[in-house]
């Protein structure tokens, strides 16, 4: 199945997202603030983590719940290329926010975990954005893969392979690209600006390579029991590998 390309002087950004990483949701949620205050335009495309381990052995190198997390991943995103398909690209920036917001701005014992991608999750969604209620049907339509995956062979080829979730593309088609950035809690409007233009500068700078740490603290989001009125102290921090918090260190 083809969707319609993208005239690359049509937007600013492209960000590459999976609606089931947390860290991509928080990034996104940046990129806003700094919409808000600048004059971008957004291309929201896609990047399955689904198909990016596709070879994994989950069993041995994820904790329990990432292959359930990482399929729901890819059904929701089927449902996003068939609205992109259906509805144009301009739709998806609201479809990645109720997305979002389902999955990631709920008490941490809400049932979402049981439902994720499925058409109880996805139904109330599109009824509330206004779109047709047969898009549910593409959770279970495989035949949008092959797009998924090949837009996700698109954000790595612009990076490198060793990278996860998101992937920023600054000024398209020429510009540079960048896994991250990983952040953990959202920064004020003001600073906002300030780690958009630092992470730009490096981003332009034509020998930069990498800056990294594994040692994340935890998303600072409510479904991971995150209090909202204490956001910006410090949470738990784990070591991450690879971009995931894997089992070993072992590549996939």
């Amino acid at each position: 199945m083809t969707d319609a390309a993208t005239n690359d002087t049509d937007y600013d950004i492209y960000f590459y997202w999976d609606p089931v990483c947390p860290f991509a949701w928080i990034t996104s949620r940046w990129v806003n603030q700094v919409v808000a205050q600048r004059d971008y335009k957004v291309d929201w495309r896609f990047i399955s983590l689904r198909l990016i381990n596709k070879d994994v052995d989950y069993n041995a190198h994820f904790p329990p719940e990432y292959l359930d997390g990482h399929t729901a991943g890819l059904r929701l995103l089927r449902v996003a290329a068939k609205v992109r398909a259906d509805h144009g690209r301009d739709a998806i920036g609201a479809l990645y926010t109720a997305f979002g917001e389902s999955i990631f701005d709920v008490a941490p014992e809400a049932e979402i975990r049981k439902i994720m991608g499925t058409p109880e999750h996805v139904s109330p969604i599109l009824e509330a954005l206004g779109l047709p209620a047969h898009l549910v049907d593409a959770l279970d339509d495989e035949s949008w893969d092959e797009l998924l995956d090949a837009e996700t062979d698109e954000a790595r080829d612009k990076t490198g392979k060793d990278v996860g979730t998101p992937i920023i593309h600054y000024n398209p088609p020429a510009g540079p690209a960048l896994f991250g950035p990983v952040i953990s809690r959202l920064p004020s409007d003001e600073d906002a600006l300030q780690l958009w233009d630092h992470v730009v500068g490096l981003a332009t700078f034509p020998s930069f390579t990498e800056l990294k740490r594994s040692l994340r603290e935890l998303p600072a989001l409510r479904a991971l029991g995150a209090d909202p009125d204490a956001l910006n102290e410090p949470g738990k921090v784990e070591d991450w590998h690879g971009g995931s918090r894997r089992q070993n260190h072992e590549k996939g």
